[in-house]
């Protein structure tokens, strides 16, 4: 696994006291559930290593600061274990797993070298001595432990501070016994400093005027101690002050509150003061000055010896040093020339180092904080490299940077989302286009410091592609930009945005689409799409695998490819700037299976067909990763040089035209999401992947060439078993637990969560408690829920891992009070009348009956004419009411209906008003409450047409709340509202019970039917069951989209089941494609007789039939002779007719054939089906191509020649012929072209010579180049039959072949001078003159490659040669090197050969450039080494000149001479 070069790692953790430290010229801090080492410099850090063994997240790490072992250090994990590590090595030491909880706090002992004291939030103190593998554990308090610290005055004395502001001492000789108990702090103890200096002396001098200063008494209960060597202690708390102590007397000699201070833009938030981290640094050599952070990121160093109230002085010479949010670390090293410097880790993201001589900021390394989603290199500002972050933040680093290597601005301002997408303007500067997780499109100024433009129209879900193009042609005309910003996202629609109007609606190119090309079908959801750099071409990658290709401006669809089955991931153009022009017309596509296909489009872009071309075949097929692709990159300093990313966590590089894997990455831990090449360094690529990394390598630097095999690597698994795995916690459970256990554990869960001290899992520091979600695309990392076991002692470890305490326990019995509450019974006191309070009231005490019936006799008798009878009724109480008037009783009842409200019996209350009358009042009163009932429901209409709808849909929205869907939608039918039914169903994934909703209401051609059809598909097309999906899309009517779904899968019943499906509904065209497909299957199986039967109803691929008809005959044939090994074991299916055996000829015999099975009989016929093959280009041959591939592209070529030579156009005849032969030699088959040879052309090419028409050229070329070929079959078939000669064939068996005598070759073939081409000699030492200088240059390239580096490394090989002098002969091999070649060639004189060579090429004719010919060098060199008797003293002569002339600045042929024949040196010159 090779290194980067330069990288941007994870971000340091959060919350903890001490997760990083420096010591010997190395920085160390944790991040997720690594440590992370930096070499320290005043200038720019720079990248040392990586320690990696834990599976959590790493709490804390700190160096061994004893003299002499400052390459150990340790860590501490939430997985439990403490881990001792050797920076140089970068391996493990030694480990223990003592502690039973979380650890939250660690410290490496000054004074003795192997102690390592870790705390955790139990209150354990485990003490271990790494060189003896032996530990002890303490329990001073049973309190959370936040910090600690070990003494360096007296080396058995710890500080350990707790959760609720108390701070101990304690003394690890006496059994941890606690020395003082130093109370004074208010609120959580988030850091513990001694003094360096080991003395309180002189510190006491300086605080004899202690104005301003608030001295303490003593602070707890003071024990005795054993000497009275003490030592002064610092400790900072969240309650806003620091404080001095001294471990002597225990008493707080000094307290410091932090200073407000107002920052840019107005005076301090008071969220930043809720969110304190108070960190404090005690630096060596400055007895009376410490460190400490404050509320906004700001550092202060404090001067304890000033007077007055202002102590502290701010750090940051200007604006903008200093970091912009809380800082949680600070530590400090002394560099080799005596500067101290200082290091601080903050939520900002960044690591700052300052120099404490000058109180500046030195320099700031940048992290990141979530997936690295998107990379884009900038056209205009070389090296300017933009970054997309799952984070919510936009990196841009200037990698060309002089003055700072890591040279990062970030941009935040209008994003607040997972940044998924970006690209450069292409012509302007500084102009950045970015896409977000929540489907935002915004372009940002990345040199201003306004928020970027945003435009109007959102995605609906993830955008995955972003891309600058040509404005495209939607009828509006007018002022338009030179480029437009084209968005994809993850609902499957593509967005043209307008830069200088992004206020306005972004245009849908599906619409576009089909008006051009008049497509009335289902368009398909699109994944990708790149535009060719010419901006005259757009590709658009689809969700069904398949690729389209659109001219623009109009979107006219050019041709469609069918090679990908699974979603497309990527697309790349080639470049533009290539020295063969044809390969600008390559495009690269990945998707989510493991090949990348590479299409050469130049012939179907550059035709002027009106009917788009469907492609099949790859050009290049790119094998060897083992997940899916995500990302593609191809180089702009190479030729057809690709690299690529994929989830089986490695960067590929590959050779496209040679289909060979050049270098493999693996130096991430994680799935690699995005890849770009350097655009100024051809050795450099940039990789990002969910390992919240970026990583820059170089490519010929990796040990590995090709990605590791198996279908899941490994290393990968191993990897990502060290991955944190975040766990989603419930709401509701924190919320009742909080509320037991009081308030402060609220507000620690909103200060330090659990996911953001794993950093990174959260993006927003506003939102920390959410863990980071990916998008479906590029997914590592899932939030799981799991519950706790009933063994663990609280519940609230799952909300609140970081800070437990034993108070905790009461929530044990909250099950129990939650079991009550969840019975409705034993909460309830069940009613015994509707009238309770009436009832109660009639039995009270006698007295109080009887002044009861006086009141009511006033009321009654009186008939309320008197002033009597008035006061009276004022006076009279509401209980009387059921003897009195309706007002009395209606106040009754009202406090009847309070009083069940109160006890719980809302439907009594319903009831007391229904009889009341109210029964509006009483639905009002239950919509409000949620309690509406089917009851209440059913009473409704009483009350009239309006009040009864207006239940019913609030009815419906409470059982929508209670995920009743179904009840809902049946309500919503009551009331005829058919539509809102429907789309309640759909909304909730409801689809079958829509349909039959929808199709038994509405009208059969009513769109809501086709919605909830396609709707439908799409789900269950992305779940993966394509035989419902294509029922819906037949439901739909539209069985175009059915049967591209069934095809879906790419198996045999699939395929044919989806050509039956298109051709019975008219689409001849895709059913014709399917069968074709199908009928492909069925060859690779060796099955022909299905694969005719396939496609025997379509006579368009009347062609394709022949040519499986050609490789059956081929096939049968060539299995006898067995010249190539197929590498199968089924048993081949051939037709009736193919085991017939005749003298006649096999040309003769194939077009009989065709005649008899197919009724090929008139010119037109055989007119028409050469013109279907011939618009179907086959890939070329190489050597990686499969028999059974290379069988096909034989049988295609034998086709051709087969149907001219029935229309008896002879000169066409030749150039199949000649195809056929030369993919046979293409390949490396040579006894396959021997049998090719001789099954076409059994008596030579004299007799097709005689047809040609002696005016063209190229087809008497094309002749010429077909007998040389078959005399270079004859040629090595003497030297085999020379004695003691051997040929080894395919099979691995070796045979010899039979004598010349026996032949009846012609004599044709015999004449070895056809071989001896002084025109084709001349035209291929060109050509191998001009492989020579590329070869030059690219050595030239690797040498300046080489002295750079070594360029980078001469200090390092000075000071190597200085301490070891004797190192100096061990570089012996690269000085006799540079010694050896004292005059290279120079660029200059390889252009001069270049254009040479060129000038030589361009002097051939066209002809001679397009035929192929056998290596004339090589068979003048077979030639002079048979035996005297078969080659003629012309021939012999003729070849010895040729290779005088020719073969004297071939390098390759003279070498292959030497193994030849160890005499050809001698031979030469007497010739």
């Amino acid at each position: 696994m090779g290194d980067p070069d330069r990288m941007l790692s994870a971000s340091p953790n959060w919350y903890c006291s001490r997760s990083s430290d420096a010591a010997g010229g190395l920085m160390g801090f944790a991040a997720r559930n690594s440590v992370y080492l930096l070499r320290i410099s005043p200038q720019e850090p720079g990248l040392y290593g990586e320690l990696v063994g834990h599976t959590e997240r790493v709490s804390g790490f700190a160096f061994s600061h004893f003299s002499g072992q400052s390459n150990l250090c340790a860590s501490s994990s939430d997985d439990g274990s403490v881990k001792v590590w050797d920076t140089q090595t970068k391996g493990l030491v030694t480990e223990h797993k003592l502690h039973r909880s979380t650890i939250s706090a660690l410290h490496w002992s000054p004074l003795v070298k192997d102690l390592l004291v870790t705390g955790d939030e139990k209150g354990i103190v485990v003490c271990f001595w790494c060189n003896r593998n032996d530990g002890q554990q303490f329990f001073p308090e049973p309190r959370t432990i936040f910090c600690l610290s070990c003494a360096p005055h007296q080396e058995d004395l710890v500080a350990v501070g707790y959760k609720d502001g108390m701070i101990v001492i304690i003394d690890i000789s006496r059994r941890g016994e606690v020395t003082h108990r130093l109370r004074g702090h208010d609120d959580e103890v988030h850091c513990l400093a001694w003094c360096p200096h080991p003395r309180e002396d002189d510190l006491y001098q300086k605080l004899d005027d202690p104005q301003g200063v608030e001295l303490n008494a003593t602070n707890g209960d003071l024990l005795p101690e054993s000497e009275n060597k003490g030592c002064y202690l610092a400790s900072g708390s969240k309650d806003q002050t620091i404080r001095i102590w001294s471990s002597s007397t225990g008493k707080g000699i000094m307290t410091l509150k932090l200073p407000y201070l107002k920052r840019r833009g107005g005076g301090t938030d008071p969220m930043v003061k809720e969110r304190l981290w108070l960190t404090v640094h005690w630096p060596c050599g400055h007895p009376t000055q410490i460190l400490s952070s404050c509320f906004g990121g700001e550092l202060l160093l404090w001067d304890l010896s000033r007077s007055g109230k202002q102590k502290w002085t701010l750090l940051g010479s200007s604006e903008g040093q200093n970091h912009s949010r809380i800082v949680f670390n600070l530590c400090s090293l002394v560099t080799e020339e005596g500067k101290e410097l200082l290091l601080s880790t903050s939520m900002d993201r960044d690591v700052k180092c300052w120099d404490l001589g000058s109180l500046s900021c030195c320099w700031s390394l940048s992290s990141l904080g979530g997936f690295v989603y998107s990379l884009a290199f900038s056209p205009v500002a070389s090296g300017c490299l933009a970054i997309g972050v799952g984070d919510g933040m936009i990196r841009v680093w200037n990698s060309l940077s002089v003055v700072n290597a890591y040279d990062v601005k970030t941009l935040w301002q209008g994003i607040r989302s997972k940044v998924t997408a970006l690209s450069w303007h292409p012509t302007k500067e500084g102009s950045l286009a970015f896409g977000t997780d929540d489907g935002k499109v915004g372009i940002y100024d990345v040199f201003s410091t306004k928020p970027p433009q945003t435009s109007s129209t959102y995605h609906k879900k993830t955008v995955y592609s972003i891309s600058w193009g040509p404005p495209l042609s939607f009828g509006a005309e007018g002022d338009r930009p030179p480029f437009t910003v084209y968005s994809c996202g993850g609902e499957g629609i593509i967005f043209q945005h307008n830069p200088w109007k992004l206020t306005t609606e972004a245009q849908d190119i599906n619409k576009l689409i089909r008006d051009t090309n008049d497509i009335k079908h289902k368009l398909p959801s699109h994944t990708e799409l790149s535009w060719k750099p010419d901006g005259q071409h757009l590709a658009i990658g689809n969700e069904d695998g398949s690729i389209e290709i659109f001219r623009a401006p109009h979107l006219q669809l050019i041709c469609t490819i069918q090679q990908h089955h699974k979603l497309v991931n990527a697309l790349r153009w080639h470049h533009d700037h290539c020295e063969d022009p044809t390969l600008s017309f390559l495009l690269a596509s990945g998707s989510n299976n493991a090949v990348i296909y590479v299409h050469n489009l130049k012939g179907a872009l550059e035709s002027s067909a009106e009917v788009p071309v469907t492609i099949t075949d790859p050009f290049r097929t790119l094998s060897g990763h083992t997940a899916k692709i995500t990302s593609l990159s191809w180089s702009p300093h190479h030729d057809a040089r690709l690299a690529s990313a994929s989830y089986d966590g490695t960067s590929q590089v590959w050779d496209v035209l040679q289909e060979e894997p050049i270098s493999n990455y693996r130096g991430h831990r994680g799935r690699l999401l995005c890849v770009q090449w350097s655009p100024v360094e051809a050795d450099q690529v940039w990789s990002g992947a969910d390992d919240f990394c970026l990583h820059n390598w170089s490519v010929s630097k990796q040990e590995h060439s090709r990605p590791p095999k198996g279908k899941k690597s490994t290393d990968l698994e191993k990897k990502r078993s060290l991955q944190v795995k975040n766990k989603t916690k419930k709401k509701k459970k924190t919320d009742n637990i909080t509320q037991e256990v009081g308030g402060e554990a609220v507000s620690r869960e909103q200060e330090s969560p659990i996911t953001s001290a794993q950093n990174g899992t959260s993006d927003q520091e506003e939102d920390q408690t959410s863990p980071e979600i990916v998008p479906e695309k590029t997914t590592l990392q899932e939030a799981v829920a799991e519950s706790l076991p009933p063994s663990d002692a609280s519940p609230l470890s799952s909300v609140e891992k970081r800070s437990p305490s034993p108070i905790f326990k009461r929530a044990a019995p909250k099950k129990e009070q939650q079991k009550e509450k969840g019975d409705p019974y034993s909460r309830k006191k069940k009613s015994r009348s509707l009238l309770p309070i009436s009832t109660s009231k009639d039995h009270r005490s006698k007295e109080e009956q009887h002044r009861d019936c006086v009141k009511l006799a006033a009321v009654l008798c009186c008939g309320g004419e008197s002033s009597v009878a008035t006061s009276s009724l004022n006076e009279l109480s509401s209980h009387l009411g059921l003897y009195s008037d309706r007002a009395t009783l209606h106040q009754l009842m009202e406090e009847e209906g309070k009083s069940h409200l109160e006890s719980g019996h809302s439907e009594l209350q319903h009831q007391i008003m229904l009889w009341k009358g109210d029964l509006q009042g009483a639905l009002q009163l239950a919509a409000e409450r949620g309690e509406l009932t089917d009851q209440l429901l059913a009473l409704a209409p009483v009350a009239g047409y309006k009040v009864w709808v207006w239940t019913v849909e609030t009815y419906v929205k409470q059982l929508c709340f209670q995920e009743q869907y179904v009840k809902a939608a049946t309500h919503l039918l009551s009331i005829n509202k058919v539509y809102e039914a429907v789309q309640l169903l759909k909304g909730n994934h409801l689809y079958r019970e829509a349909i039959a909703v929808a199709k038994s209401r509405l009208q059969p051609d009513d769109p809501v039917l086709r919605d909830l059809y396609t709707s439908w598909a799409t789900v269950l097309e992305q779940d993966g069951h394509y035989s419902m999906a294509a029922k819906c899309y037949l439901g739909a009517s539209s069985p175009y989209d059915a049967a591209k779904v069934l095809a879906k899968k790419g198996d045999l019943l699939s395929l044919s089941t989806a050509a039956e499906l298109a051709l019975i509904s008219g689409e001849k065209t895709l059913a014709a494609s399917f069968a074709l497909r199908c009928a492909q299957e069925h060859i690779a199986a060796k099955n022909w007789v299905e694969a005719q039967a396939s496609l025997k109803q379509y006579p368009t691929l009347l062609g394709n039939r022949l040519v499986f008809c050609t490789s059956e005959l081929l096939f049968n044939h060539l299995e006898d002779k067995s010249p190539v090994d197929w590498k199968t074991q089924t048993t081949a299916c051939f037709h009736d007719w193919v085991g017939h055996s005749s003298k006649e000829s096999f040309i003769s015999k194939l077009t009989g054939l065709w005649q008899m099975e197919y009724g090929l009989c008139s010119a037109e016929q055989y007119t028409e089906v050469c013109q279907q093959l011939c618009t179907s280009n086959t890939p070329p041959t190489t050597a990686n191509t499969s028999p059974k591939q290379l069988l096909l592209h034989i049988a295609q070529e034998v086709t051709l020649s087969a149907l001219t030579y029935l229309t008896k156009s002879w000169d066409e005849m030749v150039s199949p012929l000649l195809s056929a032969i030369f993919r046979c030699y293409q390949a490396g088959q040579f006894t396959l072209m021997q049998e090719i040879s001789k099954l076409l052309l059994p008596e030579g090419p004299d007799e097709l010579r005689k047809n040609l028409n002696p005016d063209n050229k190229h087809s008497l070329a094309a002749c010429d180049s077909v007998q040389a070929f078959l005399t270079y079959i004859k040629m090595y078939e003497m030297w085999w039959n020379q004695p003691g000669v051997k040929m080894e064939i395919s099979s691995g068996e070796d045979a010899v072949l039979p004598t010349p005598e026996d032949d009846d070759t012609p004599k044709s073939l015999c004449d070895l001078g056809v071989l001896l081409s002084d025109l084709h000699a001349g035209f291929q030492n060109a050509q191998r003159e001009i492989a020579d200088v590329q070869q030059g240059l690219r050595e030239m390239i690797q040498q300046h490659q080489r002295n750079r580096q070594i360029q980078d490394n001469s200090l390092e090989l000075d000071q190597d040669s200085d301490s070891n002098p004797t190192s100096s002969p061990e570089k012996g091999p690269d000085s006799q090197n540079q010694t050896s070649n004292p005059n290279p060639v120079s660029l200059t004189e390889l252009m001069k050969k270049l254009s040479t060579a060129n000038h030589k090429l361009a002097e051939f004719p066209d002809y001679l450039k397009v035929l192929p010919f056998p290596d004339v060098l090589e068979s003048c060199l077979v030639i002079i080494h048979l035996p005297s008797s078969k080659p003629t003293s012309d021939v012999y002569g003729q070849a010895i000149s040729l290779l005088q002339r020719h073969g004297s600045r071939s390098s390759d042929h003279q070498k292959a001479a030497s193994k030849f024949v160890s005499s050809l040196q001698e031979q030469l010159p007497s010739a």
